[in-house]
């Protein structure tokens, strides 16, 4: 829009403009970002204050807009600007140039009912300092930055560094004078301790204290506010507006918060359901408080009825036995059809099994769209971690995006249990400094208290993704530096693994897709588990490393199961790398003879399937080890399922040089040790025989010089090639050169026609005679 038609909207020094969300980190700074064309009709500059009206009159600090903002004529406020003005996203407020009075008294008390609060006032009056304010906003202290306009005579004054506290929601209360105010040297500051009723609650939980949802969001406001707020829309266009939505996705991502942000922000009343909290025991009594609700809602409209674990009072008729279920079932279809034009009543759920609920529900008419709330990527991390340590004087080598790009399968619970686990490892440090008999913390302890990159670290061994807790999940500590000897499966393993998991983008452009699974073979003690352990550290994956033996189960179909959980899990934590480990013991050759176990078959075929079935997903590697590659079923190894296969042999001199080097890294070497003759005396030994030669060397040192020998020696080291061998033998070494060729041409060799007949027979026999 042209300055001179924002011009026309100016009336006696107002201008009208479309408000829009700020930026997640500027929640609680009490600034709006203008359009240029708005700073030249209201004749202001940066840093001057303004009144906001929107059903209410609010003020903020004038701040230049984004740079992305360029030529739009919005106006950007966060949630606690959006419901000091009572408006929302996509409505009009008006500005206009605001003259504050210094303030002689303000009287703050805390927005939230369970917060009790006590101290001296001098630390808000520095963080308010010269910020305008009304009766009645909600502010909120931030941590972290430097407060903005405090000379540095108040700061001294104060007797404190210019840094705000941790952030603390908080009402105000009254001013003296009425109306706009500002805080100055000279205004009397005062904070109850106890919480008092707010003018408005919905600027307590808004869309700033939702992250990694932007998308989510949007869909729901869609579905959401446009009825609640703008009914006439749908009445023009003769249509009924949504009546429900079904939020679906793994505990603790946010889907309980996200109703309550939502209602907020539509300016509607909410009203929760819990599923056990409605069941009654006497005949009727759960449809009759369900029924209650709803009538509740009906005259409060504008309404939202959120119900949460929706799955415990809907579940398929089918699969219960008793009648309360199915009659509560029939209820909340009644109550959902509806026989009054609810137009001003949604109705939210939240479950984390959308497949138990009565497919009657999942119709349009009763939930109109489905929308999955899954885990966030790293972007999303970033935004939920700098939701959660706003309050959290940082320390300075704390990086909130190196942070999130570690925790891949964090949703947002587990964001916000490890800024927890990371603040009570801060407050453990402390401790000895702690007067546990005092009443009060000295204020100079408090001061030095900050949350360190170490804390998070400690914490992160405590933390694990809430949705990997069945399965065994780490993020491995082996990178590229710890392996040596394996070059050429380093590089494959770097170009088919690493780089689809870090550069997604690069396949794309080239129209391909990555490889979706590596069959890593060759003698014991090679390496390959180290191998698959630094891909998944250096592509910054999870590692889901599995044995055979965990996934096999005497159980009928406990097995395949347990195969496709695993795959599930790894789809929810992506990116990942699933390993598991002699792999031929869970998938060998089908139809190989009448005496194989039919699980194994039946695992083979769900594993098929499960590797056939991604193409959909995305950042999922599968990484096989064997030694016996001979003995893996042919139809895994076919491009599409085991698409690579990669030789780890025995390796080369310079490679055990670089072996000797890893394990001796620690070791208080004398001068005449030489690494490169040991390595040139030990061909064909493999990584796992020379870690042993090393071991042997320390031990005889030790057994030689007593427990407090100072180095190990070149004697020690040649008395230790003496009493070791390589695992690798020449036989072995042949066999394995042979097999190279041979296991490409073997996957191509199946014949499909007698491979089904076998299988059946088997089958048939299996399905008669169980596992």
């Amino acid at each position: 829009m042209a300055d001179a038609q924002v011009a026309a909207k100016v009336e006696e020094g107002t201008i009208r403009l479309q408000v829009a969300a700020a930026r997640q980190e500027e929640s609680g700074r009490g600034t709006a970002r203008l359009p240029r064309s708005a700073f030249q009709a209201l004749g202001i500059t940066e840093g001057d204050f303004i009144e906001i009206e929107g059903k209410r009159v609010t003020a903020a600090v004038a701040m230049a807009a984004y740079e992305e903002d360029a030529g739009l004529e919005v106006v950007r406020l966060d949630g606690l600007q959006r419901a000091n003005a009572e408006t929302a996203s996509g409505e009009h407020v008006t500005i206009r140039r605001a003259e504050t009075k210094a303030a002689t008294r303000v009287v703050f008390a805390p927005a939230q009912r369970e917060m009790r609060l006590q101290g001296p006032t001098e630390a808000l009056k520095r963080v308010f300092f010269n910020r305008p304010l009304a009766a009645g906003d909600l502010v909120a202290t931030h941590g972290q930055q430097p407060v903005q306009n405090v000379p540095p005579q108040v700061a001294r004054m104060f007797n404190a560094p210019a840094y705000a506290l941790t952030q603390i929601r908080l009402q105000v209360i009254s001013t003296t004078p009425k109306g706009v105010v500002h805080i100055d040297e000279n205004t009397e500051v005062e904070l109850r301790s106890e919480f008092e009723e707010p003018r408005d609650a919905r600027g307590l939980i808004n869309y700033d204290d939702v992250g990694g949802m932007e998308d989510t969001i949007k869909q729901l406001r869609e579905m959401v506010e446009l009825p609640l707020r703008y009914p006439e829309l749908f009445t023009r266009l003769g249509v009924d507006p949504p009546k429900g939505v079904l939020l679906h996705g793994p505990p603790g991502t946010g889907k309980t918060r996200l109703a309550q942000a939502v209602a907020n922000e539509s300016d509607a009343e909410f009203f929760t359901i819990n599923g056990p909290e409605i069941m009654g025991s006497a005949y009727g009594e759960s449809e009759k408080r369900l029924r209650e609700v709803f009538e509740e809602a009906e005259r409060s409209q504008p309404a939202i009825v959120f119900i949460d674990e929706i799955d415990s009072i809907a579940p398929k008729r089918q699969n219960v036995s008793g009648e309360a279920e199915k009659r509560l079932v029939a209820q909340l279809l009644t109550l959902m059809d509806g026989l009054q034009s609810r137009t001003n009543l949604v109705v939210i759920a939240a479950t984390n099994r959308p497949d138990a609920i009565d497919e009657a529900l999942r119709r349009p008419g009763r939930f109109d769209r489905e929308i999955v709330i899954g885990v966030p990527d790293e972007g999303g991390r970033r935004e939920i971690l700098a939701i959660h340590t706003r309050g959290m004087p940082l320390g300075e080598g704390v990086d909130l995006t190196e942070l999130a790009r570690s925790t891949h399968g964090f949703v947002g619970a587990d964001l916000a249990a490890l800024a927890r686990e990371a603040a009570i490892e801060a407050v453990r440090r402390i401790m000895p400094k702690l007067d546990l008999d005092a009443r009060e913390i000295p204020p100079e302890v408090l001061a030095e208290l900050q949350v360190e990159k170490s804390d998070f670290r400690e914490a992160l061994k405590r933390v694990q993704p809430s949705a990997m807790r069945e399965v065994m999940v780490q993020a491995p500590k082996v990178g590229w530096d710890d392996i040596a000897g394996v070059d050429e499966a380093e590089e494959r393993l770097k170009e088919g693994v690493e780089l689809p998991l870090k550069n997604p983008q690069a396949f794309d452009r080239l129209g391909i897709r990555p490889a979706k699974g590596f069959l890593l073979f060759g003698p014991p003690g090679t390496g390959k588990t180290l191998l698959a352990k630094a891909v998944a550290k250096e592509a910054e994956a999870n590692f889901i490393s599995m044995k055979s033996s965990d996934l096999l189960s005497k159980w009928y179909g406990e097995s395949e199961q347990q195969i496709s959980r695993m795959f599930a899990r790894a789809r929810q934590v992506a990116p990942c790398v699933i390993f598991i480990d002699e792999i031929d013991s869970l998938v060998p050759a089908r139809g190989t003879g009448a005496g194989e176990p039919q699980v194994t078959a039946r695992v083979v075929n769900t594993i098929l399937a499960e590797m056939d079935g991604m193409e959909e997903l995305n950042s999922i590697v599968v990484i096989g080890a064997t030694n016996r590659p001979n003995l893996v079923d042919p139809a895994l190894l076919r491009p599409g399922r085991f698409d690579e296969l990669v030789y780890v042999g025995p390796p080369d001199a310079p490679g055990r040089e670089r072996i000797l080097g890893i394990h001796t890294r620690n070791m208080p070497l004398a001068k005449d040790v030489d690494l490169k003759a040991i390595a040139a005396k030990t061909e064909r030994y493999t990584g796992a025989d020379l870690e042993d030669v090393v071991r042997r060397a320390g031990l005889i040192a030790i057994r030689k010089g007593g427990a407090d020998t100072g180095e190990v020696t070149n004697a020690d080291f040649t008395e230790a090639l003496e009493d070791s061998r390589p695992t690798v033998t020449q036989q072995m070494e042949s066999e394995y050169a042979k097999m190279k060729g041979e296991l490409k041409r073997k996957a191509l060799e199946v014949t499909p026609i007698g491979f089904v007949h076998e299988g059946m027979v088997e089958s048939t026999r299996d399905s008669k005679h169980g596992n």
